[in-house]
């Protein structure tokens, strides 16, 4: 595996200029995460004998990261615990045809907002349905755009609760039980594609999309012939799977560090698993310019929201909602626990950020905590120099890396 150092620099390449502005800003951001120029937390071993002075840079917190986010993840699914109900959960996928993809490309944000809303639309309109269920259900929707191989497949996963509020506001439970899903699967496939082209007809006769050099009327043609893919996974165990899953895909990214293998010379290797060949794990080597291409294009616009929720889960009056259906149930809301990082990390690696590394006795105490100067790569460079936010002997309860 190739190590931080060389990633980071393979994202400071000479094609990264050909970039928009805010692409290069993303690049940026990586090639400095968890580096001086980001600012630092200063520790003291609190070990008399020992007095080890540790570094802790920060992180660039940029959601397209390879390298640092799990503490953002961590944090939102703590407070969604909190909202999920004692009823059954499934998943399921809505994508485009890639005969969309060049359309998409030059209008990311007006279209992926499309998907977000026809596979919302898509299963609200099943839910109201007596047949199935008859209330309104909770969803909670993210947007992925890649496939293992890095190349562009935009699509929406989405977790759906199988209960919903009545229009009387009674909760109720869904009808079709111990089914793959609990909606027909081909039903939805053909009301997705119908909402989804209606509404892109619409913008392109209003003139609302970026067309370029595109045979529009021959892609519409072709998509609205086609069958869509809408992909049910079968119901979530529990509640606790539900959770487990999140944790993992939420926040997920393009590609993560741990898969890129080596990169040597001009080219760059990274593992993938192929759908097509019984999920056999592979390996892809490109050229580093393809491989920064590839990453490039799944760089979301700019503040764009990746993660939505709709139905009973929508943000205007979720908690009245929410305390209303626990009531009905008797379930008592139980307050956000905010998990201190230390024990995090022990829970998850069975690591003690906090004990000495050099005598590995003492513990570390924080002392200071610096900022790079208004947040440039490097306050040094605008004659700024670093900023210094924190400096106390008594530490705080927690730290933050």
């Amino acid at each position: 595996m190739s190590s931080i150092a060389e990633i980071q620099q393979l994202f400071s390449h000479p094609v990264i200029k050909t970039f928009n502005l805010y692409s290069q800003k993303v690049f940026k951001d990586i090639s400095s995460c968890h580096t001086e120029s980001r600012g630092k937390h200063v520790y003291k071993c609190d070990n008399k004998a020992c007095g080890h002075i540790h570094y802790q840079y920060h992180s660039c917190g940029n959601r397209h990261c390879l390298f640092c986010g799990s503490s953002k993840r961590d944090d939102w699914v703590e407070k969604l615990v909190v909202d999920l109900l004692p009823t059954s959960y499934y998943h399921v996928v809505f994508t485009l045809p890639h005969e969309l993809n060049s359309l998409i490309m030059g209008n990311r944000k007006a279209l992926f907002t499309l998907l977000f809303d026809s596979a919302k639309d898509t299963l609200l309109t099943f839910g109201k349905d007596e047949k199935y269920l008859g209330g309104m259900i909770g969803i909670t929707s993210v947007l992925h755009t890649w496939g293992q191989e890095l190349t562009f497949h935009p699509h929406v996963h989405c977790i759906v609760s199988g209960g919903g509020i009545a229009d009387t506001g009674k909760w109720i439970e869904p009808k079709r039980k111990g089914e793959t899903f609990l909606f027909p699967v081909q039903a939805m496939k053909i009301v997705y594609r119908s909402i989804f082209m209606k509404r892109l007809r619409k913008m392109i006769k209003l003139n609302k999309l970026k067309q370029n050099e595109i045979d529009i009327s021959n892609v519409l043609k072709v998509v609205a012939d086609k069958t869509w893919n809408v992909y049910a996974k079968s119901p979530f165990k529990d509640v606790s799977s539900v959770v487990e899953y999140l944790g993992r895909y939420s926040h997920k990214i393009a590609i993560s560090h741990h898969r890129i293998k080596s990169i040597i010379d001009s080219h760059i290797s990274f593992d993938y698993k192929d759908y097509q060949d019984s999920h056999k794990k592979k390996v892809l080597i490109v050229s580093k310019e393809e491989f920064i291409r590839r990453v490039e294009q799944h760089i979301l616009p700019k503040r764009f929201v990746k993660i939505r929720h709709y139905g009973y889960l929508q943000n205007h009056g979720k908690r009245k909602r929410i305390d209303e259906i626990k009531l009905q149930l008797k379930i008592k809301s139980l307050p956000i626990i905010k998990v201190p990082m230390e024990i995090k990390m022990m829970e998850r690696f069975q690591m003690d950020i906090l004990k000495c590394r050099k005598c590995e006795i003492g513990r570390y105490q924080l002392m200071e905590i610096w900022r790079a100067g208004q947040g440039s790569e490097s306050g040094k460079e605008n004659g700024l120099g670093d900023i210094k936010i924190y400096s106390n002997k008594a530490p705080p309860q927690s730290i933050v890396l």
